[in-house]
């Protein structure tokens, strides 16, 4: 009854169209809101997604990983990787009219570095200053050589905003972002819909068949389903394990996979505020002792039909720095018990366990918390809306969080901002000064080889003593109706637009 309440409600939400959806109107299912559309500020998987359709970016990265162009035609790097120059594509417009440019480009980088709040800035950090060569080339003189940079450009920090825009409206940009995407901003209504309309003047017009997207933020798995199979959507992300085998018995559905480069976890309040100052956030050995107490496989079988790939490290098994050295801990009960003896602490010991409002998240969380319930850990689940988890855990209001990174062409865009002492994602406030002089080593070495080495050092202390503890990567599951052409699962677990039809 509750299902058939929440499906009759969207139906009559999606009134507000009216007869403009007599247009192509393609309805995409969301597992939570997006936090605000500002790529400068915005820190969100799902606005990631939505930005995907709103914003292009210098560059971007293809079905294998490879950077191609997309606002920028190339990239040359000099002799000593210190000045790397950028040739941006002609005749490119924003959604305002206003000209794509070098002096926009500058605009972008300088206000991703600058501007007060910015996730961006840890990211692109080695960029002293932004030349312009000529209208279309910018110059970027480096700190130092920096290997992410072109892998962190295929993702916000490489987002174009109008300067016009952006100055007019300040930090309340988010609120009306206007970029140089293939869809422009038409409206949000937190927690029901945010609307993108076809831009006209898109540079890549060509590519783009859909009039409209609307995408609906529906946190219950069931309903967002539900939705898809009633053809309230045309297409979802994070369809749960469990319902795989319903959707391929669905002659009106269709599947689509791939592997995800972040992973799920577990941040642990190590040193925000007041909430840290117990024997987790205080002894290494305790969080050794809750990590021995949780069985990966078995979570991985009971939530997930064993389809996900599970793991200790920030990179995947399946990508090039992957560290065999340190292979993923069996759960060991007598071993976590001993150490928590050793530790003095007094069992059992309750922790505040923050967990994102979502099916799966609930279901992992409660396996973990009968799991570790057995080695001495009482966790006291906290169901929190995604959103809202963010702030209180930026507030260090929690001591266990389960959070998800949807990771990064560069294994830098995993660990630094999470395990550098001033990193703007450190919300446990991890801190180790060798961490961070190895890490920023990793971010100016030549070759590969060398920083897998340099991160095999790092990781030498972040695995047993760091704010994280890295659980599996999931597959990417999705599902759409068979009148969706087009649609393939991208690496970075993002929609790309350009090229989707409705049959």
């Amino acid at each position: 009854m509750k299902t058939a309440r929440l499906l009759c409600g969207f139906a009559v939400g999606l009134g507000f169209a009216g007869a403009a959806l007599a247009q192509s109107t393609l309805r995409i299912g969301l597992a939570e809101d997006p936090d605000v559309l500002d790529p400068t500020l915005a820190r969100t998987y799902v606005g990631r997604i939505v930005f995907a359709a709103l914003c292009d970016k210098l560059f971007d990265i293809d079905e294998k990983l490879n950077v191609v162009g997309q606002l920028a035609l190339s990239q040359q790097a000099s002799t000593d990787g210190k000045i790397v120059t950028i040739k941006l594509r002609p005749g490119v417009k924003f959604h305002d009219g206003e000209p794509f440019n070098a002096e926009a480009a500058k605009f972008s980088l300088e206000r991703h570095l600058n501007m007060q709040g910015s996730f961006r800035k840890a990211e692109i950090a080695q960029v002293d200053k932004v030349e312009v060569v000529d209208p279309l080339t910018i110059r970027l003189l480096l700190k130092a050589p920096f290997a992410p940079l072109i892998a962190q450009l295929t993702d916000r920090a490489g987002m174009m905003v109008s300067p016009k825009a952006a100055q007019a409206l300040g930090d309340k940009f988010g609120t009306a972002p206007v970029c140089a995407g293939p869809y422009k901003f038409g409206e949000r209504v937190p927690q029901d819909r945010i609307v993108l309309e076809r831009f006209k003047d898109y540079w890549d017009k060509d590519r783009v068949f859909i009039d409209r997207i609307v995408y609906r933020p529906i946190q219950d798995s069931t309903v967002r389903l539900a939705n898809l199979k009633s053809g309230q959507l045309d297409l979802l992300e994070r369809l749960l394990a469990t319902d795989v085998e319903e959707v391929k018995k669905d002659a009106k559905l269709r599947l689509a996979t791939g592997t995800e480069l972040g992973y799920q976890g577990i941040t642990m309040n190590i040193g925000n505020g007041e909430r840290a100052n117990n024997p987790l956030g205080k002894n290494p050995k305790v969080r050794q002792a809750f990590e021995l107490s949780l069985d990966r496989d078995a979570i991985n079988q009971v939530v997930f039909n064993g389809l996900n790939k599970t793991n200790n490290q920030w990179i995947s098994p399946l990508n090039p720095y992957y560290m065999p050295k340190y292979p993923t801990p069996k759960r060991d009960v007598a071993k976590a018990k001993a150490l928590l003896k050793e530790a003095g602490v007094a069992m059992p010991l309750a922790l505040d366990f923050m967990v994102p409002n979502n099916p799966e998240s609930r279901a992992v969380a409660e396996v973990m918390q009968s799991m570790a319930a057995e080695a001495g850990f009482d966790l006291k689940i906290r169901i929190t809306e995604f959103a809202t988890s963010l702030n209180e855990a930026e507030k260090g209001n929690y001591q266990l969080y389960f959070l998800a990174w949807s990771g990064r062409t560069d294994p830098d865009g995993n660990i630094f901002s999470m395990a550098t002492c001033s990193g703007p994602l450190n919300y446990g406030r991890y801190c180790d000064p060798t961490v961070d002089e190895l890490l920023t080593k990793a971010r100016t070495a030549t070759s590969s080889p060398e920083r897998k080495l340099i991160y095999e050092q790092a990781a030498a202390e972040i695995l047993p003593k760091g704010g994280i503890l890295y659980l599996y990567h999931r597959t990417l599951l999705f599902a759409h109706t068979t009148r969706l052409a087009g649609f393939k699962v991208m690496p970075d677990g993002l929609i790309r637009v350009t090229d989707l039809k409705l049959q």
